[in-house]
Order: C-alpha cells, then structure tokens, then sequence
C-alpha cells in the first residue's frame, strides 16, 4: 500500500519534528524540510519512511522547488504543514526595521509561499488535500509581551488561512491552523531567557508566570500540537476548514 505523503517545514526541531513523528507514526511517509538539513535528517532518521530536504520557507523558488521535487518522486502531495517560525523578544519601541521585516518573511510570507507551491500541485493532481498552518495563541490576542512584531506575524497567519480555506475549498483542499500557548521548545527556551532580562527576574520565574497563565498547569509539550495537527490531517476532521484551533491548556479561550 502506498503511503500517503506529508510535507512539513521547520521540522528539524521542536514542534515541527514533532509534527513529523506522529505523522510518520500514523502512517504518513514525511519529508522532513528545515533550513537547517542536519536538523531535517536527524528528524528524519528517526520516522520509519521519511527523507529530508534543506528549505528556506522565505524563498518563493525554493518553495516551489521542494513541491516539485515531492511531486516528481512520488506522484502525489496529501499533507503539507507549514511550521517553520521565528520570534525575538524586545520591547516594541526598540523592535528594528530588520526584526519586523524577518518575522514576517519567515512566519507569514514562508507561510504563503509554500502554501501557494502546495495548492498548486494539489490542484495539478486533483487531490483532496490538507494544508495546516502553526499560528499561536498570539494569532488572537495582542496580550503577549514583547512580541508585538511576532503577534502581527501570526495574526496575518490567521487571516491568510481563512482566505486560503475559502478559495481552495472547490478543489476539495481543506485549510485550518492550529494556535499553540506556552511549548516547551528550544525557541521557548530563548523566549525563556529574553522575557527574564527584560522583566529583570530569573527564567524559572518566567516559566511559573506561564504556567500560572495556563489553567491546565503545565507547559505545553511539542506532541500536544502535533496530535492536533494529525486530528485535523485526518478524515476526521473532513468538514473542518478555515478554523484556527487553539492547543494551549486554556491558556487563551475563544
């Protein structure tokens, strides 16, 4: 039987390896893709049908590239998760020109590019495919500090997903996001260590003010967004399109 194939960016790390184990695990075979290729092999070395592929989401040619390359080796694209995402925490006042222009390239623009490479092979093949979009929870609130720049970023994510579920749902392609809170990742570990100096506490008083944030009361773990992610990949979620699922413990409810 011939594995249906998924796609997923920023895979080398954190949520995103995540994301490519459990699809892997639920019988995907994954191309593991990351700016980073040893990141995407290391990922990748560990599914049982997987490969891995340099991308950088901010290039448009590239993006279509690594469809093409898909496409050519396997006759098909089912699933394509665009994870890859950046942050950088400062004060709004202080944000550069250069910080706001790179958060969006990679967290919005990366987004787009490849969903637009994804869409169009689908539709080349005819398939009922599934794209999925990492947001955040700060896709629906600006209550984050010094994030402003990555809170316009995801927040963009949010509406683009709702336009692409919109027009591609004639062609049978079903778009959603999830909305993750407080993951323990290595970005939050950075995130961890940025919100301590500006707040001038240490980085454990940080992580208790999250999870004190979160009525579930723990850190959410990478697995708990890639479950969701699989959930909404699958048939089971065949008439949910254009929805932004937020995976956070209730640390933000809409």
């Amino acid at each position: 039987m011939t594995r249906p194939i998924a796609g997923v960016t920023g895979g080398g790390s954190g949520i995103g390896a995540a994301i490519a184990t459990t699809l892997g695990q639920r019988g995907y075979h994954v191309v593991v893709t990351d700016v980073d290729l040893a990141g995407a092999q290391t990922t990748a070395s560990t599914i049982e049908s997987a490969q891995a592929l340099q991308l950088d989401v901010t290039d448009p040619v590239a993006c279509d590239a690594t469809v093409n390359t898909i496409v050519a080796q396997h006759g098909r694209l089912d699933v394509w998760v665009s994870n890859a995402g950046i942050s950088k925490m400062q004060r709004f006042i202080d944000i550069a020109p250069t910080d706001l222009a790179r958060n969006f390239e990679v967290n919005t623009y990366g987004v787009f590019y490849c969903g637009q490479s994804a869409a169009r092979a689908m539709i080349t093949l005819a398939t009922p495919g599934r794209i999925i979009n990492t947001a955040s929870m700060a896709a629906k609130q600006g209550r984050v500090p010094y994030l402003a720049d990555y809170v316009a970023s995801k927040f963009a994510v949010l509406g683009l997903t709702q336009a692409m579920a919109f027009e591609l749902a004639p062609y049978g392609i079903r778009v959603n996001c999830v909305c993750p809170g407080f993951v323990a990742t290595p970005m939050q570990s950075r995130e961890l260590a940025w919100e301590a100096e500006l707040r001038g506490i240490e980085p454990d008083a940080v992580r208790a003010l999250w999870i004190a944030d979160t009525p579930l009361a723990r850190l959410e773990t990478p697995e708990d967004v890639a479950r969701v992610v699989a959930f909404l990949a699958s048939d089971d979620a065949a008439f949910i399109t254009g929805e932004a699922i937020s995976v956070n413990g209730g640390a933000y409810m809409d």
